[in-house]
């Protein structure tokens, strides 16, 4: 009894499906409502009915003999089949295949709707073998796929792709039968969303080694007719294909095998002859490309009218486009005949081409003076690049011609021609290297180069020099090239220029020229260069009488100059490093005792040369992290504390005493710091930490440092040399007495009335507070410091609540950075100030600080703790309550929200711009009409990139916008000027009907900025009215 009730339960639950299935079937077909297709497909998801259930409701309307009806019923199953394929076995499919395969035979109505179920049976892996192959012969036996719309085109070439990649080798069966179906197929398509893919499908023949047979030449044929690409997408094209997408796809086809060579090198070549510049540079890439994949057999009998056209190109094209592609094609050509294996029954296809250009372009370097003379350099260089045999070929034939013209030719024009040319030659691409085993070209000329680049170091014109230097570093990186004498001979002639040579674009090109031989050849530096510019830097200057030699008068320091840049540049090696930075350090001590007459700008030169050498210097190598641990940061905390107690208890002014130079010295330590290995990072923190909070100057050099009762912590400006050390280490190493260094720092940078010191007080507090564990003490720490900023903040009389303000604003970035949840309680304190008639101003700047990037404390080298993205959570958090204080504010204190606000937006990513300027748009307007001209420089700097493709909230308020800006660029400010000029200018680019209206006004108004007393205004000015002069012209 109980089986028979569930057995009829059962058949009441399918009756009810059958029935709801039928009508959901006859409201699809004969109701017209498509959304019952999703329905049918839900249903058969879940279970509810098969799709051969539904093939058998769809019975009467599958047999119609209304069309149009059949069609109906056709689109519900195949628009049911692509959310369901997944769920079908291989009983089903088979069925179905053979369902379809047979529609293509019925009305043109229902075939769209055929290729809609084909294509969904092709995704489903249940296909049965031999059912892709059935499918694509009744596609392209019962199909013409050029009379279908776009959409079915688009469908039939997806069946082939998802079959391609499905049942590849089942394809493959075909033969070459199925590559004769495709290129009937796609003969004729036009539309370019169709051709990427049919481009696709082609490429895929190519590279899957499907068998082309006797269709090569009709395969290349259907595709190559779109060869070059000509196509301009439509404005506002909401599919996205670019020209460059369709090149990119034929030219992966074109190039895609050596079986194509036959026709596509004779249609480049008559490609070359356009006079369209696009279709030359197309077909040049194309040719270039082919290098990889075509050998030399497929090209060498194309060789003498390539060479014609790629010659000419290069002689005679007034196109810096075209010419760099021709030169780029011809790389690529000499490249693959060097792979070319030469046997005593084969003809040197190489020698061939290197003959032809040799022919063509070697008499030419014999006429320096005449405009030939570097398209062929240019010709000869790229082919020698190409390869090894290539170089040494070009160059056996071209150094000894180049070399003796400039010992025969007296002009300096003529050259430092020949020299440029010779540089060309000089310096190998990745590709002409010689492999191990292999001699360097260059070996056989090596005496006639040396003497030649050594001659032209000593000539007097600048061009000759510079080219030398470049020729000298190009053959010390070569192995063998330079002999030891040679590279002594070098160093001599560059230490020389170094001394005497006032030019400085010489000097720079000598200096860059150092740099690059002294890592190979450190030892000739070390013994040649280096006590010369030791030796010149530490020379006075003659004295006669009273008075300094007029020869040396204001060319010493720029003597020092010279050699104290040299000298970091050098140090790229241990032990030029080892012997170059205490030069330096010398050059400090002598201006400290005062013993030789360094200015201050001199002083801050040696700075900056010691920070290059601690960025660029190896600190992977422990021994040099140990030099710098030992010596550097010692000498130079002692330098500096004894000079800053030395002015602290009016014993003489040194120059390192100077805020100037104190500045710079904290970069060298910082820099040094940032990259010790754990074991001297932890050592340096702790006699750092020592020294500042109890005056131990055990580690320090032997120094007179008068002793004193306060800790140096104390002592003005040496602040930011604890800054310097404690904050520029690794989050991993421990900062001794941490809790009482916070203490000692949040009391200096709160009572502190120097400027500079309490500022760096407050950066170094940040920067440890940043790196601090999140816990109770950090909690303690932030607690107090907080208390006490407030309690100064909030009292209206204090004298210290501009210390006050700095010390919590630099908290606050701390915070910003790592994600601390106070930080946002204090960026409200923050906004709450901005009403303060004190320090309102100084608050709205702060926000330019919380935002932007640090360079001395607090960014990532230093080891901060800086989240992704912070700036927008920031924005995010803080945005809407900076536009309720600016509603909410009186007008005279609305300029603080304003400049708040430019302060935030302009450190913003330009994409976040673009998305939140509309909401923000009036205060934008507001902050135009600002009288702060920081305001709008800041607010300008934001609208200029949006104004180049202007939201429509933006647009629709451009009465309002352009009188603003029009205002603007009669400011008394430049750089307001200016960036309101852009502005405008940008406005020009926008669709002339929007921006008519305005013509006139605006060329009004420009007139007043032609006359601009500086010439950067006249020429932004000149640009945006001649743009706007043209506004509404025909084919502008």
């Amino acid at each position: 009894m109980l089986t028979w009730v569930k057995v009829n339960a059962l058949s009441i639950r399918m009756a009810a499906d059958s029935t709801l299935l039928l009508g959901l079937v006859e409201e699809f077909v004969s109701g017209q409502q498509d959304t019952k297709a999703t329905e049918t497909a839900k249903g058969v998801k879940t279970g509810q009915f098969t799709v051969l259930q539904l093939i058998e409701a769809l019975g009467l309307s599958l047999t119609s003999s209304q069309h149009e009806t059949r069609a109906r019923g056709v689109k519900l199953l195949s628009q049911v089949l692509q959310e369901c394929y997944s769920c079908l076995n291989e009983r089903e499919v088979e069925v179905l295949v053979a369902f379809y395969e047979n529609r293509l035979k019925d009305h043109y109505v229902i075939i769209p709707h055929v290729l809609q179920g084909l294509k969904a049976l092709t995704k489903t892996s249940a296909l049965p073998p031999g059912s892709a192959v059935s499918m694509l012969k009744s596609v392209f036996q019962d199909t013409h796929v050029q009379s279908l719309m776009i959409q079915e085109r688009s469908c039939v070439y997806n069946i082939l792709i998802n079959l391609m990649e499905s049942r590849q080798q089942e394809l493959k069966g075909l033969g070459s039968d199925f590559v004769f179906g495709f290129v009937q197929s796609m003969d004729g398509e036009r539309d370019p969303r169709n051709l990427l893919l049919a481009f696709q499908i082609a490429q895929k023949i190519i590279v899957g080694g499907y068998e082309m047979g006797k269709f090569t030449e009709e395969l290349f044929e259907v595709t190559s007719c779109y060869f070059p690409i000509d196509f301009t997408p439509p404005p506002n094209d909401p599919h996205g294909i670019t020209q460059e997408d369709l090149i990119l796809s034929l030219r992966a086809v074109l190039t895609g095998t050596p079986l194509f060579a036959e026709f596509l090198m004779p249609l480049i070549i008559e490609k070359l002859d356009s006079d369209v510049q696009s279709a030359k540079v197309d077909s040049l890439q194309t040719l270039a490309a082919c290098g990889p994949v075509y050998g030399h057999k497929e090209l060498s009998q194309f060789l003498s009218g390539l060479w014609s056209s790629l010659r000419r190109e290069v002689f005679q094209t007034s196109s810096e486009r075209v010419e760099a592609a021709a030169l780029s094609a011809l790389t690529s050509l000499t490249a693959c005949l060097s792979r070319s294996i030469i046997t005593s029954d084969s003809d040197d296809a190489l020698h061939t081409l290197l003959q032809l250009v040799l022919t063509d372009c070697q008499h030419h370097l014999l006429e320096p003076d005449l405009k030939l003379v570097w398209p062929s350099a240019k010709i000869l260089q790229a082919v020698a690049g190409a390869s090894y045999r290539a170089h040494l070929r070009v160059g056996t034939a071209v150094m000894p011609l180049l070399l003796e013209q400039y010992i025969n030719r007296t002009q300096s024009t003529q050259r430092r021609t020949l020299l440029e040319v010779l540089q060309g030659f000089v310096q190998p691409s990745e590709a002409s290297r010689p492999a191990e085993g292999e001699e360097c070209v260059l070996l056989p000329f090596q005496s006639s180069l040396c003497s030649v680049v050594f001659s032209a170091l000593t000539e007097t014109g600048a061009g000759l020099q510079i080219t030398a230097t470049r020729i000298l570093s190009a053959l010390g990186q070569q192995t063998g090239v330079l002999t030891p004498h040679d590279v002594e001979l070098a160093v001599d002639h560059l230490t020389t220029l170094i001394l005497q040579e006032d030019d400085p674009q010489v000097s720079g090109a000598v200096v860059e020229c150092c740099g690059s031989l002294a890592p190979r050849h450190p030892a000739a530096f070390t013994s040649r260069m280096l006590p010369k510019l030791k030796e010149c830097i530490f020379t006075e200057r003659m004295v006669q009488g009273d008075s300094v030699a007029p020869a040396e008068l204001g060319s010493h320091n720029a003597v020092r100059q010279r050699c104290v840049t040299a000298l970091a540049r050098v140090a790229c090696e241990r032990s030029l490093v080892q012997e170059s930075s205490p030069v330096l350090l010398d050059v400090l001590t002598a201006a400290h005792t005062g013993r030789d007459s360094f200015s201050v700008d001199e002083v801050i030169s040696v700075c900056h040369s010691l920070q290059r050498i601690a960025e660029h210097a190896p600190h992977m190598e422990a021994e040099i992290g140990q030099f710098f641990h030992d010596v550097i940061i010692p000498r130079l905390l002692g330098l500096a504390v004894q000079a800053v107690v030395q002015d602290e208890g009016s014993c003489g002014r040194s120059p390192l005493a100077e805020e100037a130079v104190l500045s710079v010295v904290a970069p060298v330590i910082s820099s040094s710091c940032s990259r010790l290995n754990a074991d001297c990072a932890a050592s340096s923190a702790s006699r750092v930490v020592s020294l500042f909070l109890h005056g131990d100057v055990a580690f320090l050099p032997p120094t007179n440092i008068p002793l004193l009762k306060t800790p140096f912590l104390q002592v003005s400006q040496l602040v930011c040399l604890l800054t310097a050390c404690v904050c520029s280490l690794p989050q991993s190493v421990e900062i001794p007495e941490i809790d009482r260094l916070l203490e000692e720092l949040e009391e200096v940078s709160c009572t502190h009335t120097h400027s500079f010191t309490h500022t760096s007080a407050a950066k170094c507090y940040a920067g440890l507070i940043n790196k601090r564990p999140s816990g109770p003490a950090l909690d303690t720490a932030l607690e107090r410091s907080v208390k006490r900023a407030s309690a100064e903040l909030d009292n209206s009389a204090s004298c210290l609540r501009t210390q006050a303000l700095t010390l919590l604003l630099w908290v606050t970035k701390g915070l910003l950075l790592r994600y601390h949840p106070l930080s946002s309680a204090l960026t409200d304190k923050l906004f709450s100030l901005l009403s303060d008639r004190s320090l309102g101003p100084l608050v709205a700047d702060g926000f330019a600080l919380l935002m932007s990037d640090s360079p001395d404390v607090l960014n990532r080298g230093c080891h901060a703790d800086v989240r992704i993205m912070y700036r927008q959570l920031f924005f995010s958090e803080n945005s809407a309550k900076l536009v309720q204080g600016f509603n909410s504010a009186p007008p005279e204190e609305k300029a603080g929200y304003l400049k708040a606000l430019s302060h935030i937006m302009n450190n913003l990513p330009r994409q976040v711009q673009l998305t939140e300027l509309p909401a923000l748009l009036p205060l934008f307007l507001e902050a135009l009409s600002c009288p702060d001209g920081g305001v709008q420089l800041s607010t300008l700097s934001c609208l200029q990139p949006v104004l180049l493709d202007p939201p429509a909230p933006l647009t629709n308020q451009m009465e309002a916008l352009i009188p603003r800006l029009l205002t603007l660029t009669t400011s008394p400010a430049m750089k307001v000027r200016i960036a309101a000029l852009r502005c405008i200018h940008s406005l020009s680019r926008l669709p002339d009907h929007m921006m008519l209206p305005f013509r006139a006004r605006v060329l009004r108004a420009l007139a007043a900025p032609l006359d601009d007393k500086k010439r950067l205004v006249r020429k932004e000015a000149v640009q945006a009215r001649g743009e706007w002069f043209l506004l509404g012209s025909p084919g502008r």
